[in-house]
This record gives C-alpha cells, sequence and structure tokens, in this order.
C-alpha cells in the first residue's frame, strides 16, 4: 500500500514537472517516456496523460491530438508492467482509432490486475 502511494505521488509530480517542458513533437517529457510510438507520429501528439489508481486498479487516460489538417488512422494498446518491469497478462489487442484533421480524442484503459505498476502506450499512426 506504500508503495502504491509513492508510485502515485512520484507519477503526480513527474507529470506537473513536465507540463513546462515538451518534447519536439509537443508531447510533454514525462508522456513522452510512457509511450512507444512504431514509425513517425505523422503529427499525432499526446498533449495530455491521466494516471489514477482506485480500488487498486491502475486507470490511464490519454488525449491524443491531430496537429495536421489530414486525417490519421491510430493503432494502439497499452502493456501493463509489474514493479520489476515484467509485462503482466497476456497483452491487449491492438485497437483501432480515426482521428480527424485538427482534432483531439481520449483513449482509456484499465489495467487487467492490482499488480500493475506502470505501463506503455504503444502507437502506430498511419498517414
Amino acid at each position: 500500500m506504500i508503495f502504491t502511494k509513492k508510485l502515485i505521488v512520484a507519477l503526480a509530480s513527474t507529470l506537473a514537472l513536465a507540463a513546462h517542458a515538451q518534447h519536439d513533437a509537443g508531447t510533454p517529457v514525462a508522456v513522452a517516456a510512457k509511450v512507444a510510438l512504431r514509425g513517425d507520429a505523422n503529427g499525432v501528439r499526446i498533449s495530455e496523460m491521466r494516471v489514477v489508481r482506485r480500488n487498486d486498479i491502475l486507470i490511464v487516460q490519454a488525449d491524443l491530438a491531430n496537429s495536421g489538417n489530414s486525417d490519421r488512422t491510430v493503432f494502439y494498446r497499452f502493456r501493463w508492467l509489474d514493479n520489476i518491469g515484467s509485462q503482466v497478462g497476456d497483452g491487449e489487442s491492438w485497437k483501432q482509432m480515426g482521428l480527424l484533421g485538427q482534432a483531439q480524442q481520449t483513449v482509456k484503459s484499465v489495467a487487467p490486475s492490482s499488480v500493475v505498476t506502470d505501463f506503455r502506450l504503444e502507437m502506430n499512426v498511419e498517414r
């Protein structure tokens, strides 16, 4: 329980500090550390990410923003990790989402168990 509280405090402070430092693509540095981008982002960035733990289960919401005028197809999945960095469960299947030009959309996922302490959002953006 103490580890869980420390994790939440560490994530919150890291995300708050990163609000001032932006990644080249417009994604905050702390958020970029949680993203595994496969290929080019093609104008899609993660403008904000919210992480909470409810009833000992990690819940993540990420806002994806398309800065271009062209529509993009985004494939994404969450990879859930335990306290030593090992994957928990079999992994999620890839999900497909259309992201209109100059639009923003939120993706959300819930960890499969209470042993999850970390995650990565894997993304592939097609032109």
